[in-house]
């Protein structure tokens, strides 16, 4: 079976957490005998088609970003093209140039799309976008959400509520390095006394400036991985407040990376807002097993994280909530580590890459079958 990905960004070019999820689609899907290619844009678009573990990656030339979205002339005989050759299309949703670029090509192909995120930033253009979202949601065959918390919580979905199911997003541990002697040996340097961790792309709705101020009351240090757009503005703030707990490392490797999961107390995650739809950081932290602090924003990280049961779940934008949850780690490491075991059963149980491949593999069956 042939699926034609569609989003507007994809590696190499960029490699955020749509991008992972669907790089770890194709290769979950692969073990089902599905065959992807995917379909993005670029400022610089290669020639060839260029293959990554398995499967093709295709890009149209981008012409405009306005907005978040990205717009491209080439991209309708592209897409019309790859449309054809394919059992069936995957949108990844939100980007409205794509609705358009759907509409346009009439391939006539089953259509399913991954809702990602409601609209969050951009509210201001939602009611002129609106009816084509509209239009586009109630032409595909199905839409997935990625937890049932943001299938509840989305105004927008609950709309879609008969065509939606959930398959919430997987990783697979396999593709994940283990960590050296050596990067051990680093991070003990780098942070030689007890630690909580964040990772992840430094963006507004992180609620890194909420954790910065929480630290003036945690009894340990808190270190931020990661580079992104308010990667200054956090590093003056917590030099103006005198946050020495607070290490910034910037872009690390991978290797590195799971060295800092290894060897922290535990996960924190103070997204604040309904931009972060569910964290796949989240899930490599359960993967480790750590006890994990994250916010109540009503989408999938309080499906990942089960409150009391693999963390603490507080309310966001609360620095004095967030400095509690964080010594409780520090103070109660029984109850942590009971908290970290929970979370890797957790993983184990809904978060892998493979749950994740074969309910999609399950999908796209099920929806060329209704077509034939």
């Amino acid at each position: 079976m042939k699926v034609l990905h569609f989003f507007k960004t994809y590696w190499p070019d960029t490699f955020g957490g749509v991008e992972r999820t669907i790089h770890a689609i194709a290769e979950s899907t692969a073990r089902h005998g599905v065959e992807t290619q995917v379909l993005s844009l670029s400022r610089a678009p290669e020639e060839n088609t260029q293959r990554l573990d398995g499967h093709a990656a295709h890009k149209a030339r981008l012409d405009l970003e306005l907005a978040s979205t990205g717009f491209s002339r080439e991209v309708f005989r592209k897409f019309g093209a790859l449309a054809r050759q394919a059992d069936l299309v995957h949108y990844h949703f939100p980007w409205p140039f794509m609705d358009v670029v759907h509409f346009q090509s009439r391939h006539g192909k089953p259509a399913v799309v991954t809702y990602h995120s409601d609209i969050v930033k951009q509210r201001l253009i939602l009611p002129f976008y609106r009816p084509l979202m509209t239009r586009f949601l109630r032409d595909v065959d199905a839409i997935v959400a990625t937890s049932p918390n943001y299938l509840e919580s989305s105004p927008v979905l609950r709309t879609f509520r008969a065509k939606s199911k959930v398959i919430p997003i997987g990783i697979d541990e396999g593709a994940y390095p283990t960590p050296s002697e050596a990067d051990d040996a680093w991070c003990q340097s780098t942070v030689a006394e007890p630690f909580v961790l964040f990772v992840g792309v430094l963006r507004y709705y992180k609620g890194l400036d909420v954790l910065i101020h929480a630290a003036g009351n945690v009894r340990c240090k808190i270190v931020i991985a990661g580079s992104g757009p308010v990667e200054r503005e956090l590093r003056q703030q917590a030099e103006t407040l005198g946050r020495r707990n607070v290490i910034f490392l910037g872009e690390i490797a991978e290797p590195r990376k799971m060295a800092l999961l290894r060897n922290c107390l535990g996960f924190v995650f103070p997204s604040n807002q309904r931009s972060e739809a569910y964290g796949l950081s989240l899930a490599e932290a359960a993967m480790c097993g750590k006890p994990m602090i994250s916010c109540e924003i009503g989408t999938g990280t309080s499906y990942v994280n089960e409150a009391g049961r693999t963390g603490l779940v507080v309310p966001p934008s609360d620095p004095i909530r967030l400095a509690e949850a964080i010594n409780r780690l520090v103070d109660r490491p029984t109850e942590a580590a009971t908290w970290g075991r929970a979370a890797r059963d957790r993983y184990v149980r809904l978060f892998t890459a493979d749950r994740m491949g074969k309910s999609y593999a399950e999908l796209y069956r099920q929806l060329e079958n209704r077509k034939g």
